[in-house]
């Protein structure tokens, strides 16, 4: 199949796909993925799995176990969700996203059973559930040794709850989805411990207390066992190093010193402890130390604190709650020094806004509203009406077209720092839609500049 004929298809099935469900909404039933992969022989029980849930860091600590496991000589699986800019990124074998040509030939291997499974339920298979369904597949016909699964929304009811996991990751609980979730933090722990299995492995991060309590509830209701961050393995100390930060860490087996992360911010010292301690209850033995050091120099998370520019500095986070806007303001604040920050934020309409931005306003010194591309993105102009709250008239500028944002701020930075001694930067967030464009935008800007 020619090149032309490959992205053709793969277009093609995308927009089938776009077409169903859409992966924001959920329905509390696994009916329909459990009778999908019941017709396609249960591959997701073919090879062991790690599942992963959580608010915020599922997709890093995922990526962190990857590498992980890598090191170790498995043949490794990851399902994520969603993507920055195509969605074969969802689908990793052996570190890379699945080929084009091997999306094409999952998607032809589960095609039928789409439709006859739409034919026999209330309501048909969802972009999700389908999606899931793919990765199930291409895992078992590689074959892969083991998959890393993260969850989509929630956790009881996502569709990748049909797995038979041996080793379950909670990431930190925050406010997110709450429609479908609860508008507690209790109920939101609630629907996601529902990834809990019998007698499995958990691993779970620092959580609030009443958060804790919920999650060591459920693992004792399943007869689970727990391995909890600060107890059982945590962060020894961090400090900043150039491109990233140097850890030490806590594992279920002993301490791992003068780690070198390739990542910035607190948050991703203590996803790397989840990650660590999530292979060693996997493989229930010590780690070689320099494996483990190894493994997390090759880490890198898209999307995430990632500078994907240097003059001036542009950098792109997915943050799209408060809880991620939190984390990137502290990172911003506490780990480069930057005088002028500027930044470029699109959000979708059905989060939480104004905690996004009031977590924002504590890094930004100026704000670029804009919209990204999704069809749930919230007008410029009315995102700049909820930032009038947090930031001042002077401070506020509304492009609505996302590239004519970035433009705009990364010729303000580059201006400043012409005529200043002073280092600025351009921030980019408030979506991981918004990301995903960025990165494209961005680079169509380095290809143009002289």
């Amino acid at each position: 199949m020619s090149e032309n004929l490959i992205q053709s298809k793969l277009a093609e099935i995308e927009q089938v796909l776009n077409k169903r469900w859409p992966e924001n909404k959920i329905e509390p039933t696994l009916d329909r993925i459990s009778a999908l992969v019941d017709a396609l022989g249960s591959p997701q029980l073919s090879y062991p799995t790690i599942h992963l849930a959580g608010t915020n860091g599922k997709t890093t600590t995922a990526r962190m176990i990857d590498q992980l496991l890598a090191n170790l000589g498995y043949r490794v699986g990851r399902y994520t969700s969603p993507h920055l800019e195509s969605f074969t990124e969802r689908i990793s074998i052996k570190g890379e996203p699945i080929s084009d040509a091997q999306m094409i030939a999952t998607y032809k291997d589960i095609e039928l059973y789409l439709d006859l499974i739409d034919s026999r339920q209330p309501h048909p298979i969802s972009y999700f559930e389908a999606l899931t369904a793919m990765a199930f597949v291409a895992f078992a016909e590689f074959p892969v040794d083991i998959a890393v699964i993260e969850a989509g929304l929630g956790g009881e009811w996502d569709a990748t709850n049909v797995l038979t996991s041996q080793v379950s990751v909670m990431t930190p609980i925050g406010f997110d989805h709450m429609e479908y979730l609860g508008d507690t933090l209790e109920k939101i722990a609630q629907t996601k411990s529902g990834i809990f299995k019998p007698e499995s492995n958990v691993v779970l991060a620092a959580q609030t207390p009443a958060v804790a309590k919920v999650l060591m509830e459920k693992v004792a209701k399943v007869s689970a066992i727990p391995f909890r961050e600060g107890i059982e393995f945590a962060v020894k100390k961090r400090a900043l190093a150039v491109g990233g930060q140097l850890i030490s860490l806590q594992g279920l087996h002993g301490d791992i010193d003068d780690i070198y992360l390739p990542l910035y911010g607190d948050h991703q010292a203590n996803n790397a402890a989840v990650a660590l301690a999530a292979v060693e209850a996997f493989t229930s033995v010590a780690l070689d130390q320099d494996l483990v050091r190894d493994a997390f120099s090759k880490v890198a998370s898209p999307g995430r604190c990632e500078i994907v520019y240097k003059d001036p500095t542009v950098i792109i986070d997915a943050a799209h709650n408060p809880h991620g806007a939190a984390a990137i303001s502290k990172t911003i604040n506490n780990e480069f020094d930057f005088e002028l920050v500027v930044g470029v934020v699109a959000v979708l309409g059905d989060k939480d806004v104004a905690g996004i931005l009031e977590n924002l306003s504590g890094c930004l010194d100026y704000v670029v509203l804009t919209q990204n591309s999704s069809a749930r993105a919230l007008a410029a102009d009315q995102l700049a009406q909820i930032a009038s709250k947090y930031f001042q008239p002077e401070q506020i500028e509304v492009i609505g077209d996302l590239a004519g944002a970035i433009t705009y701020a990364v010729e303000k930075v580059s201006l400043a720092n012409q005529v200043s001694d002073g280092v600025g930067a351009v921030l980019v967030t408030g979506s991981v839609v918004t990301a995903g464009s960025a990165r494209a935008i961005l680079r169509d800007l380095m290809k143009a500049k002289p």
